[in-house]
């Protein structure tokens, strides 16, 4: 089959043909319809993820159609369209029984500690407690999407943060985790606050649906959010991963606010200096999260079926596998707007 590889970090992926992956007797194999681009990626490429190595097939973003089916799977059969969560979990441990699968000890994640999507075909472990079927209007490219970005941000505001109608969200980082965040909190909603260094993209923020942009390149943005907001944002999320949007989330929030690390922490800034002395006088609850558990996803899926969230404004570009090194050579500096799909395997 045909995949893209990482042989040497900050490397060009190579085109390369691979062997034909293994189906589990738990697990499936998939052809890939569409893998997102994702900044998750871009830190296995710069070689910033310890889980990866070297050679590796990144992507963690995906959705398939089912080839072949283990032995041991009832759920899924030939032909089904199905979309997985980027951890796959064991489905029986504590933390799964408790509905805690972004926990699981020994959780599986394609694209760091495996193969991933990156390629024409893939093999899904655990299928029965991990995958989810595919609406068949959905686009798949949309659906890749999904799968990190939109999820992440979907259980960050809902499971985490508990976002509720009316409250002020002030989102730092306008790629796909801050889009995806902004679109989903407006159907619930909440109002938003979009901060970011690019005037382009708070200008896509705000023509599609952002109550009010922030550009902290030019602005002290915590105090523009308090001024806006009468007091701070009620919740914060965290897009980036790095300190200096992290303690801006912090102090752009009123007391008794929320705020979401949901950027990935890698490199540099797996350390940060912190305003303990906001969390403290302001009572500020800070939560972690990852991912989304493979059973919250048809809340998420209803709610676009529904027409209750339009997501297509995340897609800027439909890429064919080859164009996958210059995606991820791009995190190096200020994105354009929207995300990159992968939806042509053949070039």
């Amino acid at each position: 089959m045909r995949a893209a590889v990482l042989t040497g970090f900050r490397a060009p992926l190579e085109i390369a043909d691979l062997a034909e992956p293994t189906c589990a007797e738990d697990g499936v194999v998939l052809s890939v319809l569409a893998c997102g681009v994702c900044r998750s990626d871009w830190h296995s490429w710069t070689g910033a993820d310890t889980d990866v190595a070297l050679p590796h097939v990144p992507g963690h973003e995906y959705c398939g159609v089912v080839e072949e089916v283990g032995a041991r799977v009832t759920r899924w059969k030939r032909g089904d369209r199905v979309i997985a969560p980027f951890i796959l979990a064991c489905g029986t441990c504590p933390a799964c029984a408790a509905g805690n699968q972004t926990t699981c000890p020994t959780q599986i994640i394609p694209g760091f500690t495996h193969p991933g999507a990156f390629a024409e075909r893939i093999a899904v472990a655990r299928a029965d407690h991990n995958l989810s079927p595919l609406p068949e209007a959905m686009d798949p490219a949309l659906a890749a999407a999904l799968g990190c970005r939109v999820t992440t941000a979907w259980h960050g505001l809902t499971g985490r943060a508990a976002l509720q109608p009316g409250e002020w969200l002030a989102v730092f980082g306008t790629g796909g985790i801050g889009l995806s965040a902004m679109l989903l909190a407006r159907a619930i909603g909440a109002r938003v606050v979009m901060v970011d260094v690019v005037a382009e993209k708070l200008d896509h923020a705000k023509a599609h649906g952002a109550d009010a942009v922030v550009n902290a390149a030019t602005t002290d943005a915590p105090a523009a959010i308090r001024e806006l907001t009468n007091g701070g944002a009620h919740v914060a999320i965290e897009a980036l991963g790095i300190e200096a949007t992290t303690v801006g989330a912090l102090k752009s929030l009123r007391k008794l606010g929320r705020m979401v690390q949901i950027g990935m922490p890698a490199g540099p800034h797996t350390n940060m200096t912190l305003p303990m002395d906001a969390v403290y006088s302001g009572q500020l609850a800070l939560f972690g999260t990852r991912g989304m558990p493979a059973w919250r996803y048809p809340s998420l899926l209803n709610l676009i079926e529904a027409g209750q969230v339009d997501l297509t404004p995340l897609i800027a570009r439909r890429v064919p596998l080859s164009a996958a090194s210059d995606e991820l050579a791009a995190f190096d500096g200020p994105t354009p707007p929207g995300v990159a799909v992968i939806t042509d395997f053949a070039r």
